[in-house]
């Protein structure tokens, strides 16, 4: 069993000053895996600190000494890629097949992808006589989710050491291993003490305390929305910076001219993928009307193509990530054959054979109208719902009909899905199938957040812009 009651704070493993743990629960076998300590309003204050004292000797640093801790980071990452694997297998239930080829793997890309931004990144601009430069904006807090545990740790620590920035990160609860591992990662890898800490916590107790501190340049989020509506409310009386990826409700607009069977395929293993557990997952995929029917039939076959099983076997998924989360996906099922959408495939309770451990059946709903709960609300489990829609128009409607603006997917003839994608509202649109791109910004509209991720983009949030005018005022004038 795992044993992570210590804090990193200032370059050492420390005590934390409360004596709150929490259990750790393996969603597969839903026994303990291992305790954390929970951190208070104190240990979050002396984390900050060291970040503040931190900061100007490491925002001094070169471009050149950034690239090369970096560059060490992902070395040590390399040595503990399989750990760091099996941790994620362990406290949220990925596939172990996914937490290698996936959810580490992504740690990797976004070290390398930051490696190369930063070689190249251009800090000063001379406009005229002015003088732009773009500065590290100091102490950073960050508040991360469970589903894509590394990912989310790797996309705001690596830019934010890329610029010069300092930190303290507060993990999941529910997941904390994979960033008990990141953090012994940077450890190893000599980054300076006090430039990253992590504290263990829950959200209302350390997660409220960095969002709120006076010290606290910036503080980045990812979660819900409801969390992060009180992340902002918290953050709002010292004016810092907020940058946040939410919820999302992402549609997947089948277009007449796209070929049925692979379209209708391909979405619904996507929407299963990771269990469901991502925030862009393509969650209701619009058909046309006239087609409806045929749609169900291949629906109901992708779906019943996804194996359920335990992480350490060929499984395509594995359980959700914990027992709320479990009840949460089985009440909003129930909610769908309440509100009269066609149950196509899976339901409600555990797949057969599969008592313990959070599991749930890949689901699908067809007939869904968009004023349901289950067209409205996030999920975040394998559910997907299908609407009809009667031409284009209402399709692009539908589809923009959500309080969220994530991702976007369009499958069709490529011309065709080029213009159906510039009238969606979303921060992401993906075309037939297509996969990811680290360089590509990531983040939402509307209540899906603000701000934006991965690539050159991320920099931009742990950056300051100052404006000294008159620097090339001699060269101006000649």
């Amino acid at each position: 069993m795992r044993d992570y009651t210590k804090f990193y704070i200032d370059g050492a493993w420390v005590e934390p000053l409360g004596s709150a743990r929490l259990d750790v629960i393996n969603p597969a076998t839903e026994a303990v895996a291992g305790v954390i300590a929970m951190g208070t309003v104190a240990d979050a204050d002396r984390a900050v600190m060291a970040a503040r004292n931190a900061f100007d000797s490491f925002a001094a640093t070169s471009r050149e000494d950034r690239v090369e801790l970096l560059q060490n980071i992902l070395a040590e990452y390399q040595k503990r890629y399989a750990d760091i694997a099996a941790a994620i297998t362990e406290e949220m239930g990925a596939p172990g097949w996914l937490a290698m080829q996936a959810q580490a793997a992504i740690g990797v890309g976004h070290l390398m992808t930051g490696i190369e931004v930063l070689k190249n990144y251009r800090f000063d601009e001379l406009r005229g006589a002015t003088m732009l430069s773009k500065e590290p904006i100091g102490v950073c807090a960050f508040i991360t989710p469970w589903n894509w545990p590394i990912n989310q740790i790797a996309c705001k620590v690596v830019p934010a050491i890329a610029v010069g920035c300092t930190m303290v990160l507060k993990p999941s609860e529910i997941a904390p291993f994979s960033a008990q591992l990141w953090t012994e990662v940077m450890h190893a890898a000599g980054v300076p003490a006090g430039v990253f800490n992590l504290v263990n916590g829950d959200g209302p107790t350390v997660g409220a305390a960095l969002s709120s501190h006076p010290q606290v340049d910036m503080v980045s989020f990812t979660g819900s929305t409801r969390a992060g509506i009180e992340v902002a409310r918290n953050a709002a009386p010292t004016v810092k910076r907020v940058a946040q990826e939410l919820g999302g409700k992402s549609p997947n607009i089948v277009l007449d001219d796209a070929d049925l069977d692979a379209a209708v395929t391909r979405g619904v293993v996507a929407m299963m993928n990771n269990s469901g557990q991502s925030c862009n997952a393509p969650s209701r995929m619009l058909v046309p009307a006239g087609k409806m029917a045929q749609a169900k039939t291949i629906a109901a076959a992708a779906a019943e193509s996804v194996t359920v099983g335990p992480p350490d076997g060929n499984a395509k998924i594995g359980p959700v990530v914990s027992e709320a989360q479990w009840h949460k996906i089985q009440g909003l099922i129930q909610k769908g054959i309440d509100e009269g959408a066609t149950l196509v495939s899976g339901g409600t309770g555990k797949p057969e054979g599969l008592e313990t451990g959070y599991y749930v059946k890949p689901t699908v709903f067809a007939d869904v109208t968009n004023d349901m709960t289950i067209a409205r609300e996030e999920i975040f489990g394998p559910v997907l719902t299908m609407l009809g829609y009667a031409d284009e128009e209402e399709a692009i409607a539908v589809g923009n009909d959500t309080v969220y603006g994530l991702a976007a997917y369009v499958q069709g003839e490529l011309g065709h899905a080029h213009a159906v994608a510039k009238k969606l509202r979303a921060g992401q649109v993906f075309l037939n199938g297509t996969g990811g791109d680290l360089m590509a910004p990531f983040g939402g509209y509307k209540q899906s957040g603000n701000g934006r991720e991965w690539g050159d983009h991320a920099f931009a949030e742990f950056l300051e812009v100052k404006a000294v005018l008159g620097w090339g005022a001699k060269e101006a004038a000649e």
